[in-house]
């Protein structure tokens, strides 16, 4: 049988929380993970949801480093019909999705479509078309696909590195990418 991705790497789990700040504190206390990057809030914009135009989503959200894996955490801040809120329609938490990098996004997204996999929330986020594949069925969560991009990918790079020279002092960083290749 031939894989719907060729040896995808997972490089992020996210979880959905209902309080950032209370959540980065969590995670420091339970991993002694951080800093946690981000926290402003953001919008993912032209959101199409089951196949229907929607409101952009907002939300707010953190990137961490916990060795190899990224964390991403994000509180909703809009209530838009979305991927987020399949999952936890009533204001809960936990473990939403993993995400990847695909080298042909549309091919690859529209493999999982034809597999039956559909796409639950599709938008623009950092001037590309990111989009979440409903696999509640079979693992339980979704599947984030992103485009391989400069901006994402300095975004990770940074969360590395500030894992990496954490002097324990601030928990929460906003972004800032100067110096990083976009």
């Amino acid at each position: 049988m031939k894989p719907l991705m060729n040896k995808a790497a997972v490089i992020q789990n996210c979880y959905i929380v209902r309080d950032l700040e209370q959540a980065c504190e969590r995670l420091h206390r339970l991993y002694g993970i951080g800093p946690f990057l981000g926290g402003q809030e953001g919008h993912l914009t032209e959101h199409t949801y089951r196949g229907r135009e929607e409101e952009p989503i907002r939300i707010r959200g953190v990137f961490v480093q916990s060795g190899d894996l990224n964390i991403e955490l994000v509180q909703l801040v809009s209530k838009t019909p979305s991927a987020f809120h399949d999952m936890f329609p009533n204001g809960e938490e936990g473990f939403h999705h993993v995400a990847m990098f695909t080298d042909n996004y549309e091919a690859e997204r529209d493999a999982f479509v034809a597999a039956g996999y559909p796409v639950a929330s599709e938008f623009i986020a950092v001037g590309k078309k990111f989009c979440y594949i409903d696999a509640r069925d079979p693992l339980g969560h979704m599947i984030e696909l992103y485009p391989q991009h400069k901006v994402v990918r300095a975004m990770y790079q940074k969360t590395r590195d500030a894992a990496a020279d954490w002097d324990g002092k601030e928990l929460i960083i906003p972004w800032n990418l100067e110096g990083y290749d976009l």
